[in-house]
């Protein structure tokens, strides 16, 4: 928990050490949903697998964001895309723009995120949208985290689905430091994997680091989101990177970026 300002009002500190406790409560309760091993009914065609017939395979797969305007950091753009697994290619988006009330806390950026992010998908549902996502990626950790239950998780528990949690900057939690994971990334050149294990001081795995893309030096952090083991979701997400950050993240952030790019630029015109 982040100490208050000095120039913050009591009542103000109050306020936020009690959204502090029952964040951590609705946390607790979320957690003892999270679900860390398969759990889907569709299947995952891989390559010298047997043939998995059309209707049972995995084919349309959710990506979520959200960006910030540069003008107003309270005006936020949600995005969910959907692509078809096998092509990469487009077949949903929708976005909501939205003034977001929560300030970001380390640690409890769900609250800040999640329903923006939750409504979208309760959108697509609710219309029985055919292309409906079977898998969600979100541009967030999932039990890579301080306490273990990320946004990942967090949004994968609440719509219960099937969700993978990619993030960008490492969670120093258990003896985890990136230059720790250098270290272990580039440990056995002769090595074929382009993943390691984040293994922390506990024992405890807490997700993988991948090098994505050739040429690249920084990794993605791959962690469970909900009902996926770690083995699923990072062969996953090895099958849909074209570039540094799987495809639906990817497309779910340009999409997002530039849909409020445009709405500020309008206003300033008007």
């Amino acid at each position: 928990m982040e100490k208050p300002h000095e120039s913050q009002e009591p009542s103000q500190s109050q306020d936020s050490a009690q959204d502090h406790h029952t964040w951590i409560t609705a946390q607790d309760i979320l957690r003892e949903k999270l679900i860390t091993e398969d759990s889907f009914a569709w299947k995952l065609a891989t390559t010298g697998a047997s043939q998995v017939q059309e209707e049972e395979a995995l084919r349309y797969v959710g990506g979520v964001d959200i960006s910030f305007s540069k003008d107003d950091p309270s005006k936020a753009c949600g995005t969910l895309v959907v692509l078809d697994f096998h092509t990469l290619q487009l077949v949903y988006q929708d976005f909501s723009l939205v003034t977001l009330q929560v300030p970001y806390v380390p640690g409890f950026l769900a609250f800040r995120e999640a329903p923006v992010l939750l409504q979208l998908l309760e959108k697509m549902k609710r219309s029985d949208n055919p292309f409906y996502p079977q898998l969600l990626m979100v541009d967030g950790n999932g039990i890579l985290h301080p306490r273990g239950f990320g946004l990942a998780c967090h949004i994968g528990v609440e719509a219960n689905l099937p969700t993978i949690g990619i993030g960008k900057n490492l969670h120093h939690v258990d003896g985890l430091t990136h230059s720790r994971v250098r270290e272990l990334l580039g440990a056995d050149e002769n090595s074929s994997e382009d993943f390691i294990n984040l293994v922390g001081c506990s024992g405890r795995i807490w997700g993988a680091a991948m090098i994505s893309t050739q040429g690249s030096i920084k990794p993605i952090f791959i962690s469970i989101g909900h009902r996926i083991s770690l083995h699923t979701a990072i062969m996953i997400v090895q099958m849909t990177c074209k570039y540094r950050v799987p495809e639906p993240i990817r497309q779910a952030d340009i999409r997002s970026r530039e849909y409020i790019r445009k709405l500020e630029m309008n206003a300033k015109v008007k």
